[in-house]
């Protein structure tokens, strides 16, 4: 069960048992407050400075592709695991396969792969969700 009392969507694994989590619900027009909330959580778990810049767009990156190819709202939470930012993003749309041969744009999901130190994406049912690992700490 989730913390309202509904029970979990389909796809999304959440934080272990336990472990807070922060979490905010978003439309199109929220991304700079999700970009935000992204900065903050992550200066609070302590990550260096010199990673959050690249942290907030791996974010971002999903986070537009979940109010702009999946469903007009989607939800992004945010914990701290065995020393890494956890994100996971989840919208009720399908995913679609990444960028054709010459287009432009349709990248996203690429640079946060590249971004994070590991992505895992889930389709079906109950939508799509992507779950990104981040380093809270420098090595």
């Amino acid at each position: 069960m989730r913390e309202d009392g509904h029970p979990p969507d389909a796809g999304l694994t959440g934080p272990p048992p336990g472990t807070p989590a922060k979490e905010i619900v978003f439309r199109l027009p929220d991304l700079p407050r999700v970009r935000q909330f992204a900065e903050t959580e992550a200066r609070r778990a302590g990550m260096p400075d010199e990673a959050i810049g690249d942290f907030v767009i791996a974010v971002n990156e999903v986070a537009t592709n979940a109010v702009t190819h999946g469903d007009d709202e989607a939800r992004v939470r945010l914990w701290v695991d065995d020393g890494d930012v956890v994100v996971e993003i989840h919208d009720h749309g399908t995913w679609k396969p990444g960028p054709m041969p010459g287009s432009v744009g349709g990248m996203g999901l690429w640079v946060a792969r590249m971004l994070s130190s590991d992505l895992h994406l889930r389709v079906g049912d109950g939508g799509s969700t992507v779950v990104m690992r981040f380093p809270a700490k420098s090595l």
